[in-house]
């Protein structure tokens, strides 16, 4: 990924922007991962994907979505397990980062342009820190899910039959939570979980972890590190993050709750219609684990969901969507604007007219590339209803991997269509726009500004 390259292909790559590099990286990720998840001994006996089925799996695997046309634990064995593991992290953590963290085993140094590559994969600002920040990235993740596989794995014995096949379904469930990729190899999702709450608060934790955002948990692990100093301050991005990630999985649950209170939650304990309200609202941030058959919901509960997956993770976490930070921003805007006031201020913080501008940009973009898909899915695919389609696509570009249970239905073209809308959720929105994008050219003029009636 980061070797020499012939004369040609360095001329050739240095005409590209790092958001192009970066997507045809994720491209050749796609490619790979083809190859991979095609290899017949990597099937349960008697089993063959089709190239648009091993196409799907790869792209919602990278992308660490979780939507699929097969059954993973029907389709792959012991060792197809680890192999999707293994391209789960990949999409999880980011090609980019991965790799240099690779490079850095082999020793080999980091110069400024894979440095420039980090920075856009990773959506940070400066070059700062960079391997040092991939480095802890990687720490971090691997550590999280390694406790994850042992407490799970520990606490599978009693579910399964050996005490190999509990690890490997631990290993797998911490893997999958923590990159909130939302595979799983039970056959049915959490769902014969629905009762056991240890199970559920394990995979919160891991799937909050994961979409919370890397430079949130590396601030928190500099905390605990630095507690014994007299003053550390978190800064404006873990703020914000943080409170917006709570207030959406607090609101989505209370919503999640009201909409069903009298259909899905009728007659269940208040610690039942508690941890399903709860579990829901947590996945919708990318996880795509569900304790339930999501399609028992009414309508309004599915398009609260929609909502949810299309805000999305944390910035620079293993998640899609819009961003939190963006919808935040937005609707900061929005009562700054309503209140009279021209500046955008939170934690005694202005937020730059930049990230604002750049905020509505993600969020319209957003809008017309998953309108747009709803359209194609309800021309191609008529036998669905439209809030089912509506689902589909949202989950899709939120890269949770919630389902109606349409999935598997889906014809080619409906399957492209959802596989363009998982690869844009991954990859991000600006990386989408500045495919076509050349590196620029500076203006030497400007045009008389004249106003416009708005509104």
């Amino acid at each position: 990924m980061f070797g020499s390259y012939p004369i040609y292909k360095k001329h050739f790559v240095d005409h590209l922007t790092p958001f192009q590099i970066i997507v045809l990286f994720y491209l050749s990720a796609v490619a790979a991962s083809v190859i991979l998840i095609s290899l017949p001994f990597l099937h349960q006996e008697g089993v063959h994907l089709s190239f648009i089925d091993s196409l799907f799996t790869a792209v919602s695997a990278v992308s660490v979505t979780g939507l699929t046309v097969v059954s993973t634990a029907d389709t792959f064995n012991t060792t197809g397990y680890f192999v999707l593991m293994f391209i789960l992290q990949f999409g999880g953590i980011g090609v980019m980062s991965l790799g240099t963290f690779i490079w850095l085993v082999l020793g080999k140094k980091i110069g400024l342009r894979r440095r420039e590559l980090i920075k856009t994969d990773q959506n940070r600002s400066t070059f700062s820190g960079l391997v040092t920040i991939v480095r802890q990235i990687l720490i971090i993740i691997l550590i999280i899910e390694l406790i994850g596989a042992l407490i799970l794995g520990t606490y599978f014995i009693q579910y399964f039959p050996t005490i190999g096949e509990a690890f490997v379904q631990g290993l797998f469930a911490s893997v999958s939570a923590t990159t909130n990729a939302g595979f799983d190899i039970t056959g049915n999702s959490l769902e014969m979980f629905s009762n056991d709450y240890f199970v559920q608060f394990i995979n919160i934790l891991l799937l909050t972890l994961g979409a919370i955002g890397f430079p949130v948990l590396i601030e928190i692990k500099d905390y605990i590190t630095h507690r014994h100093e007299d003053f550390y301050s978190f800064s404006l991005f873990t703020k914000l993050t943080s409170v917006t990630f709570g207030a959406l999985v607090v609101v989505g649950a209370i919503l999640i709750y009201l909409f069903d209170r009298t259909h899905f939650f009728a007659g269940k304990a208040w610690h039942e219609s508690l941890f399903f309200s709860l579990f829901q609202s947590v996945t919708t941030r990318n996880g795509g684990l569900a304790t339930m058959d999501i399609s028992e919901f009414t309508s309004p509960t599915l398009l609260v969901i929609c909502v949810l997956m299309f805000i999305g993770a944390s910035p620079s976490s293993v998640g899609g969507g819009i961003r939190t930070t963006t919808f935040a921003i937005s609707l900061l805007s929005v009562f700054a604007y309503a209140r009279g006031k021209s500046h955008v201020r939170i934690f005694r913080r202005e937020i730059a007219q930049e990230d604002i501008f750049r905020s509505f940009i993600v969020i319209n973009t957003a809008i017309v590339i998953v309108g747009f898909g709803v359209i194609l899915l309800s021309v191609f695919e008529p036998q669905f209803k439209l809030i089912e389609i509506i689902f589909e696509a949202s989950s899709a570009f939120g890269t949770t991997g919630l389902s109606t249970g349409i999935t598997p239905d889906l014809h080619s073209t409906g399957k492209a269509i959802i596989i363009t809308l998982m690869f844009i959720g991954r990859i991000g929105i600006f990386a989408f726009l500045f495919i076509l994008r050349g590196k620029g050219v500076t203006e030497n003029y400007r045009y008389p500004t004249e106003p416009m009636i708005i509104g």
